[in-house]
């Protein structure tokens, strides 16, 4: 394990940050150099419940050719989430984009970036409201990335490899669109860090909020299910404790339905705004429905979503597209099976007791969390004990000390005694991570419009973890290397081409 840098979350950040401007100037460079495939992006009909009362007449708006050159960047989902700050849910299909980013757009456009309304115009401040926000979420999102990324794999060389992997994932062009993937992957890794910090019920608001943002968000109250069920085994067979055992399960529940409170708040939302106080026979079909789920409806109706529906010839060249990523989280999922095939197909009850312990925050119950805790303050102390006593002796090299050699050979043993047996990518922390990936991989490829894995799967920490894992490997690093950052590189500038103009693009 890598000692702590405290300096290493400033450098993720200074990452994320370039990438995003990297991202923008290619956006930029394109739309400038390549015509757009289609043109309508500009177009914004009257509200139909009510004339906006912030829209500027037009020719009254000084900069109106930036005004217009954001309008025109709006594109494919984007156009739906601006409308829905803008008026609303018109339609039935806009119900298909959840409401967290629209309803930040809106406040952003209605607050921070009022005073430029009469300047560029309001949907051009709608637009550049949502291109602010998902690049600065992003940024939160990478941090957040790194800092999970040292409780799981307790190395933070390994962390930041695996971070800037994430700063530069193959569908860097949604994070940096008005698409809804910069806020999921903030809520979802922060929830996800304050869960593997112990912290649940920050975590449970966390991985909430970000089932607001996207649909899969609800599958994050898994890693509740995993943490109840392994708390209620401990609870039956260590604590002989049938009551803790109902306890956890109970409580994991309960922390399940809050996570879905939000998705299904907003389904309710839709169906009294479209079924309520219309006759029978103006019913829409899904109204009429024992469960009146509006999203998978029109997941099937408007899109044809639907088990092995997309499994035709003419999408093969979706299914090339999807394929490197699909590839990936599918090696990635083999390899942790190969590394630890015991606790995957027990899904870690037969995992050791001293590997359970270090990992207690997941797999047992609360009074093991607290101890946990406690070690970790100790191994934390530790380590920078150790670490001072290094610098000491580095200062003594300098100085033509003989056996400096040997004394940092010997610390860095220590260093490594101290730490748990199986670390990085064969942890048993990663073990649901991997579980959750590969049920999103499954869904990805079998069901939705598979050229959507990219971005569906980018915030998927096991990717950038197998990743950063291969190009650290001696025996491989070199070509490795060279494959995973070439495929990133040509998704990012293939991307930031044809998705800024309005050519299809996963």
């Amino acid at each position: 394990m890598s000692p702590y840098d405290p300096t290493k979350p400033q450098s993720v950040l200074r990452v994320a940050l370039i990438s995003r401007v990297l991202l923008v100037f290619l956006i930029a460079t394109w739309r400038s150099l390549a015509p757009p495939y289609d043109t309508s992006a500009s177009l914004n009909p009257t509200c139909l419940a009510s004339p906006r009362p912030t829209t500027t007449a037009p020719g009254s708006v000084p900069l109106q050719r930036v005004g217009s050159a954001i309008e025109d960047s709006i594109v494919w989902d984007g156009v739906y989430f601006v409308r829905i700050a803008e008026c609303g849910y018109e339609y039935e299909q806009t119900y298909a984009f959840l409401p967290l980013l629209p309803f930040c757009i809106r406040a952003l456009s209605r607050t921070v970036f009022a005073p430029l309304v009469p300047i560029l115009g309001y949907r051009a401040v709608l637009g550049l409201s949502g291109y602010v926000l998902n690049n600065v979420a992003f940024l939160f999102a990478a941090v957040y990335f790194y800092k999970l990324s040292v409780l799981i794999l307790k190395d933070t060389d390994a962390a930041f490899r695996a971070s800037v992997l994430f700063c530069f994932n193959p569908a860097s062009i949604f994070y940096s669109s008005l698409y809804s993937e910069s806020l999921y992957s903030l809520f979802s890794l922060g929830g996800l860090y304050h869960l593997l910090s112990g912290a649940n019920t920050i975590a449970v608001l966390l991985l909430a909020v970000s089932g607001s943002a996207r649909s899969n968000g609800v599958l994050n109250a898994g890693y509740f299910c995993f943490q109840g069920m392994h708390q209620a085994y401990d609870a039956i067979l260590r604590k002989k404790s049938p009551s803790l055992a109902v306890k956890a399960i109970v409580v994991a529940a309960m922390r399940t339905l809050f996570i879905f409170a939000p998705f299904i708040g907003f389904q309710a939302y839709a169906y009294f705004n479209i079924c309520r106080g219309s006759l029978s026979e103006e019913l829409r079909p899904w109204c009429k429905a024992r469960v009146p789920l509006l999203y998978d409806f029109l997941q099937s109706h408007y899109w044809g979503v639907g088990f092995l529906r997309y499994f035709q010839l003419k999408q093969l060249p979706n299914f090339l597209l999807a394929s490197p990523i699909l590839s990936l989280a599918v090696c990635s999922i083999i390899h942790y099976g190969k590394l630890r095939p015991d606790i995957v197909f027990s899904l870690g009850i037969r995992a050791s007791p001293e590997e359970r312990n270090s990992s207690a925050v997941l797999y047992l119950l609360g009074t093991d969390q607290r101890l946990k805790s406690s070690q970790v303050s100790v191994k934390s102390s530790s380590s920078k004990s150790l670490r001072e006593d290094l610098t000491v002796r580095r200062r003594k090299q300098k100085t033509g000390e003989e056996d400096s050699d040997s004394n940092q050979d010997a610390l860095q043993s220590d260093y490594e005694a101290s730490s748990p047996a199986k670390q990085g990518y064969a942890s048993i922390l990663v073990l649901p991570f991997v579980l959750h990936m590969g049920f999103m991989t499954a869904v990805a490829f079998f069901v939705m419009y598979v050229q959507v894995a990219t971005r569906f799967l980018s915030a998927s920490p096991p990717l950038y973890w197998f990743a950063a894992y291969l190009t650290a490997s001696p025996s491989n690093s070199r070509s490795w290397g060279y494959f995973i950052g070439a495929y990133f590189a040509a998704y990012i500038l293939l991307g930031s081409l044809l998705f800024s103009n309005f050519y299809p693009f996963t």
